[in-house]
C-alpha cells in the first residue's frame, strides 16, 4: 500500500491544486438522463448548480469518456480511458484534461465483483492507494437476484479508512447516487479520481446488472 503522500492521495493538511469547481466538492449530486437520444451525465452541487456534464452513446470497455463544465461541451475537465476491449478486470486511466497530465487510474476487481462490486483506485504509477466496495456482500447478493429493488452503495476506502460513500437513489426513469465525502474534508482522495469513479460505477456497474 502506497504511503498517504503518494500521487492520487493529498496530503491531509492540503487540496489538490484544481481549479474546477467539481474537483473542490465533499458532496455532489450525480444524476443520469435516459430518455433522451443520448444518455446524459449530469453533476449538481447541494444548491442544484450544474458542476461538470457529459453525454455518453453506447458504452464499451475500450471507452474515451470526457468530462465537461456544461452542455455546450466545450470546456473539457476530465478524460477517462478504457485500456482493453473485453476484460473483467478493466483498467481506465484517469487524466486532467486542464492539466494535461494523469492523475490515477481505476480498476475493476473482475471475478470478485461478480458477487459484489469491487475496484483498485491507482497512482499515476498503477500503485494501489484504496478500495471502492459494494455496500455489503448479502446486499449484493440479493441485488444480484432481484435488480435494482435496492439501490446500490459504495464504499471508498484510503489505507482502510473509509472517506466517503457513493448511494444510489431508488429511481428507474433518472438513475441518482448521492456522494458524501464530508467525512474527508481534507481531499487525501484526489477529487478527480472520485468524479471519474462515479461515471464509471454508473456506467460500467449498470451494464453488468443489465447482463
Amino acid at each position: 500500500m502506497a504511503s498517504s503522500t503518494s500521487v492520487g492521495i493529498a496530503p491531509a493538511r492540503s487540496a489538490p491544486t484544481v481549479s474546477a469547481s467539481i474537483f473542490q466538492q465533499d458532496s455532489f449530486v450525480a444524476r443520469q438522463k435516459i430518455f433522451t437520444l443520448t444518455p446524459k451525465f449530469v453533476f449538481f452541487d447541494q444548491e442544484g448548480k450544474v458542476l461538470a456534464f457529459l453525454r455518453k452513446k453506447v458504452f464499451s470497455w475500450k471507452d474515451d469518456i470526457r468530462v465537461f463544465t456544461d452542455e455546450t461541451q466545450t470546456f473539457e475537465l476530465l478524460r477517462i480511458k478504457g485500456r482493453q476491449v473485453i476484460d473483467f478486470g478493466a483498467s481506465f486511466d484517469v487524466t486532467d484534461s486542464i492539466a494535461g497530465e494523469k492523475t490515477g487510474a481505476l480498476k475493476r476487481r473482475g471475478w470478485k465483483s461478480l458477487l459484489r462490486a469491487e475496484w483498485d483506485i491507482l497512482d499515476v504509477r498503477d500503485q494501489e492507494i484504496g478500495k471502492i466496495r459494494e455496500d455489503s456482500a448479502f446486499r449484493a447478493a440479493v441485488r444480484r437476484l432481484l435488480g435494482q429493488l435496492i439501490p446500490q452503495g459504495y464504499t471508498f476506502e484510503l489505507q482502510g479508512q473509509t472517506v466517503g460513500t457513493a448511494q444510489r437513489t431508488w429511481n428507474p426513469f433518472v438513475p441518482t447516487m448521492r456522494v458524501d465525502f464530508s467525512n474527508d474534508p481534507g481531499k487525501r482522495l484526489d477529487r478527480r479520481l472520485l468524479v471519474a469513479a462515479i461515471v464509471l460505477l454508473m456506467t460500467v456497474e449498470r451494464m453488468e446488472e443489465s447482463h
